[in-house]
């Protein structure tokens, strides 16, 4: 005969509860975030799947039904958009994905300014770049795709920059932050020259730098650098600066993970 402790069950049933919390799929997880808002649901639900023609489908039917089209940016889409950044930062769901998600986050972004008569206040501006002498764009092309999927203004310069365009784009932007992407190793020196003529100028905003071929110890050499592991953190880092930290070392602990 078995004879179970109240020990031994529980923990029996913590590993069942183990299994089943392994087993469940990314659009479980996904079901239990989703807002309650009969209106609201498909479109945010619509975001996670990455379908666009469902996001429009979904916004269409809620201007219908008296929603205003702006409004609906924070009030659907953003809240889809952060059911997959939060089931993305769990692991449950990767970067492809995410990718997905974003372009119908922009594909509806532009649908509800094309139905309404007024434009939507962004959080902010950030200029984004590829170093100088380097041509690998995709990384740069992920982080801004993420930043104006969360609802900032970028000013993308492309890949190749020449330091003093980004200087000049910062002076006349007036960004909250610059974000910088390298993937050979000969080209992120270019972010020191950045950092050094931003300061020249008086200028000490937060410099948000990654890549393949950028590291934490590279980007914590230069005053305004800040390393960003992943393309996602990007979106993070600007919302954490408008929440009130814009000290670089405040940002450093927030976001430096090694």
């Amino acid at each position: 005969m078995l004879d179970f402790t109240e020990a031994s069950l529980k923990k029996v049933l913590t590993r069942y509860n183990v299994a089943l919390e392994k087993a469940m799929t990314p659009e479980d997880a996904a079901e239990e975030l989703y807002p309650k808002d009969e209106l609201i649901y498909p479109i945010a639900k619509a975001i996670f799947e990455g379908e666009e023609d469902d996001v429009v489908e979904g916004l269409q039917a809620a201007i219908d039904a008296g929603e205003d089209p702006i409004a609906l940016i924070d009030d659907a889409l953003m809240v889809g958009m952060g059911v997959v950044t939060k089931l993305y930062d769990e692991g449950i769901i990767f970067l492809p994905n995410v990718m997905m998600s974003a372009d119908a986050m922009l594909n509806g972004i532009e649908f509800c300014k094309e139905n309404s008569e007024t434009a939507p206040v962004t959080k902010g501006t950030v200029v984004c770049h590829v170093a100088e002498g380097d041509v690998h764009d995709i990384g740069k092309n992920i982080v801004t795709a993420l930043l104006r999927a969360n609802g900032y203004d970028v000013i993308d310069l492309g890949r190749d920059v020449p330091v003093d365009e980004v200087v000049a784009s910062v002076v006349a932007n007036k960004p909250l932050m610059v974000t910088g992407t390298a993937l050979m190793t000969t080209t992120m020196y270019a972010f020191k020259e950045v950092n050094d003529k931003l300061l020249e100028k008086g200028i000490k905003i937060p410099f948000a730098c990654g890549g393949g071929a950028v590291n934490q110890d590279f980007v914590s050499q230069y005053t305004l650098g800040v390393y960003g592991e992943e393309a996602a953190d990007a979106p993070k880092i600007a919302d954490a600066i408008i929440a009130g930290t814009t000290e670089i070392a405040a940002l450093r602990e927030k976001f430096h993970k090694h």
